[in-house]
């Protein structure tokens, strides 16, 4: 039984209803492996008894016939999430302290199905970073390892990726602005899906560039994702952004046939600095759609080369506008103040003690692109630039596209602090396969494929038509089955 944390979602609750075991068991399972886990520093708020106290309700319910999908499954809640009486701070000192009197829809929508919340996991500083490397708990480590080098699982969401990588968790929650899910996901190979902007609610999800956040599953396979987006989607009226519809049954929508689909290759895509490895991977990945019976089609995105520069002027500029909430006076940090210190010096320095370098420099690109005189030049220039990319997938839909294939990644994990000191543009780059599908609103999702020579894992990403999540998962289980990527990380930890 102590095995039971490597389970999946569907397998959990085929035992859990079967009562091969009970949720208390997985989750003392799954409670003992973060206690074991401690060098991964992936779960940084623990909740062990209210852990204990769901799972309890959840073997109640399964025994009286009233379990949900996501009954009784332990999951990891990114710390960007609103939990009741919960820490909930982004992974920022500004936010040191804050207890949230109520719970997001994401998380109320997983505890209505009867999941288990096991603790709050570890992201960079207000989401915004792709290594995990900015969060004021310290930086997560990837639970896979080249010799002695410990490598980053991504970010933002990289507790989410290491927690699931490494079986401290049957799942995740994760959110994505420009690739947080996605990129994570293909460093630790686990799945995670970005869904459509509207279909999952961002009502009590810590904002950081609000046309861009979309909260979504990170799991261990398709069909898990598949199960848990069910639960985490709705309709929702305190979300202005939520879409009016319904939500489909995902898992039946994976019937393995995909005879018939036609899958775009963008030629943009094929980007300098391109690991040979993954390219390999690419052509590999096509061939199996295309032997799954996919039809595999040329397509061009031509204003792909424009997506990251535009994503870098409007996603700072959003944050620039939603970070002027923290200010010291209602909640979170406060700086210590002087005898003379007014209301602008409280301000000044709460905001220079609780906000780390990252945030402070999008920030101020924020301020600097939405201030008179540059507003023309930079933010409506790059709305202009996001409605040209939209238009581009909407064409390439409109010709009889399902779905696009293309890397997840231009690389698989780095070392941590590699990029300290650096131009921060080079770990921009890391999100140049991902952003398009932000500025779009499309669904995407990460699938493991492979490991590289070094034995790491390489993801490869789905992109889908608008609210076509059960077409897009199903075609992500096709490739996943054809890949029959089953590694694990050696446990080192």
């Amino acid at each position: 039984m102590s095995d039971l944390n490597r389970l999946t979602i569907a397998s959990a609750r085929d035992g859990l209803r079967k009562g091969d075991f009970t949720s208390l068991e997985l989750t003392e399972a799954c409670l003992s492996a973060i206690e074991a886990a401690g060098a991964l520093n992936a779960f940084v708020h623990n909740t062990p008894e209210r852990a204990r106290q769901m799972a309890a309700a959840a073997d109640s319910r399964i025994a009286a016939g009233e379990a949900p999908a996501m009954c009784g499954i332990p999951l990891g809640i990114k710390d960007l999430f609103c939990t009741k009486d919960v820490p909930s701070q982004a992974a920022s000192r500004i936010l040191d302290g804050f207890l949230p009197q109520y719970e997001s829809t994401v998380t109320q929508n997983l505890w209505d199905a009867g999941a288990v919340m096991l603790g709050k996991l570890s992201m960079d500083e207000f989401a915004m970073g792709s290594s995990n490397e900015s969060a004021c708990y310290g930086p997560v480590v990837n639970p896979w390892k080249v010799d002695d080098r410990q490598l980053t699982p991504g970010g933002s969401s990289g507790g989410s990726a290491a927690a699931v990588a490494a079986d401290l968790c049957l799942a995740a929650t994760g959110t994505d602005t420009g690739g947080s899910i996605r990129q994570p996901a293909a460093f630790t190979g686990t799945v995670g899906l970005k869904p459509t902007y509207g279909r999952v609610s961002r009502w009590g999800v810590i904002a950081f560039a609000s046309s861009l956040d979309q909260a979504g599953p990170m799991t261990k396979t398709v069909r898990d994702a598949a199960i848990m987006l069910g639960a985490m989607a709705s309709v929702d009226a305190k979300d202005s952004t939520s879409a009016e519809r319904a939500v489909p049954d995902y898992e039946a929508a994976l019937t393995g046939d995909i005879r018939g689909k036609k899958i775009g290759i963008p030629r943009e895509y094929r980007v300098e600095g391109l690991s040979a490895e993954i390219d390999a991977l690419w052509h590999k990945a096509t061939e199996m759609l295309r032997d799954a019976g996919a039809e595999v089609v040329d397509i061009s995105l031509p204003h792909t080369k424009y997506a990251l520069p535009a994503y870098y002027v409007i996603a700072p500029a959003e944050a620039s506008s939603n970070l002027a909430r923290y200010d010291g006076v209602r909640y979170g940090r406060r700086a210590k103040l002087g005898a003379g210190d007014g209301v602008v010096e409280m301000y000044e320095k709460t905001r220079a003690e609780g906000f780390g370098p990252e945030v402070q420099r999008r920030i101020m690109i924020g301020t600097y692109v939405l201030s008179a005189g540059f507003y023309d030049a930079y933010y409506n220039r790059a709305r202009k630039v996001r409605a040209l990319i939209k238009r581009d997938f909407d064409q390439a839909f409109t010709a009889g596209v399902d779905a696009i294939l293309t890397p997840a990644t231009p690389s698989a994990a780095f070392g941590l602090g590699e990029m300290a000191g650096k131009d921060p543009v080079e770990m921009y780059l890391n999100d140049v396969f991902t952003v398009t599908v932000n500025l779009a609103g499309l669904p995407g999702i990460s699938v493991p494929v492979g490991l590289d020579r070094q034995g790491l894992p390489l993801g490869m990403q789905l992109i889908g038509r608008p609210w076509d999540e059960g077409n897009l998962l199903n075609l992500a289980q096709s490739l996943e089955s054809a890949a029959g990527f089953t590694a694990k990380p050696s446990r080192w930890w």
